[in-house]
């Protein structure tokens, strides 16, 4: 983190010396470049670059695939009064196929959806966290070791027999998994392009552990186990069944208004015993910041000129997220 730390304001810097909001990337070895889109970035990068996003939009073309490891950090996805330079957000969809192994986005707003293995190759370690995104699809069996993370998913959850570490998500649903683990998540079993409002469709082999379900349906799929789950009916072992004559979400969250950063998913206090035993809170928790781990600009002060002995004094403070 020391050295992540160390590249990323030396990123700013080079950011700032443009005088714009362009992107930094920074390769494995700490040398920076400087691009003005962000498919430039993509294609100038070195494999194991980070290509690091400031407030603002970034769009990119079905057209532009990532085919070798690279990790995408954007300065959150939602309002921050503290950041001058807003949000991220990419406006399309992001590709990840074939020598993209062991790549990652964290910390943006996405507009469309991210796609793993698109051109049907094997594409594995693919890290998706704090990422509000209108959905995720890892398109063929064969990739292994994607963890999603933390994320806000709009839409689609849909794995294509794929296995998947699927933690600590709020999503309307998840659709064909195989051999998976879905673990502190809050699935709404939302109505969504004529499927049925199942929480879980087709997914087998898999692991339901500590989620919560708004949906009274639950399931579509067999050979799964699940465990100490929020539910409307009794399933799996533990069952936290919450099912009674009245009973309304808005009854448990502090302010429910679906799968929307404007929510507030902590629990009333009439249910405050299982704020750390199911949902996003539980687990490894849940950063209500949105922030990628990494440091990011809350002021910064850039003159007009030089003083009378030539030096551009410019003035930034940078907050660490968490």
């Amino acid at each position: 983190m020391e050295k992540l730390f160390l590249t990323f304001v030396f990123a700013i810097v080079a950011t700032i010396a443009v005088k714009a909001q362009k992107i930094s990337v920074v390769s494995s070895n700490g040398a920076t470049q400087v691009y003005k889109t962000f498919q430039e970035a993509i294609e100038g990068a070195d494999p194991g670059s980070v290509i690091y996003l400031p407030g603002g939009g970034f769009p990119i073309s079905d057209d532009v695939k990532i085919t070798k490891k690279l990790t995408i950090i954007g300065i959150g996805h939602k309002i921050n009064s503290e950041n001058p330079d807003g949000y991220t957000t990419i406006g399309g969809n992001l590709i990840f196929n074939q020598g993209s192994d062991g790549s990652a986005v964290l910390g943006c707003h996405i507009t469309g959806t991210i796609h793993i293995g698109e051109d049907g190759n094997e594409v594995d370690d693919v890290l998706i966290r704090c990422n509000n995104t209108n959905g995720v699809n890892v398109r063929n069996s064969l990739c292994k070791g994607t963890t999603i993370n933390q994320n806000y998913i709009r839409s689609e959850a849909i794995f294509n027999s794929a296995s998947v570490r699927f933690t600590n998500n709020i999503s309307p649903w998840v659709l064909n998994l195989d051999d998976g683990y879905i673990s502190n998540n809050i699935i709404t079993g939302e109505i969504y392009n004529n499927w049925n409002s199942n929480a879980f469709n087709s997914c087998d082999r898999t692991s339901f552990t500590n989620n919560i379900i708004l949906s009274g349906n639950i399931h579509s799929g067999g050979d799964c186990q699940a465990s100490g789950n929020m539910c409307l009916k009794e399933w799996g072992d533990d069952c936290i069944n919450v099912n009674k004559e009245g009973f309304k979400w808005e009854d448990v969250f502090e302010d429910y208004k679906g799968i929307t950063p404007t929510s507030k998913f902590t629990f009333k206090e009439d249910y405050k015993e299982y704020q750390g035993k199911v949902g996003i809170y539980s687990g490894t928790g849940f950063s209500d910041d949105q922030l990628a781990p990494v440091p990011y600009i809350v002021a910064k002060s850039i003159p007009e000129q030089t003083d009378a002995s030539g030096k551009l004094n410019i003035k930034i403070r940078v907050k660490a997220g968490k």
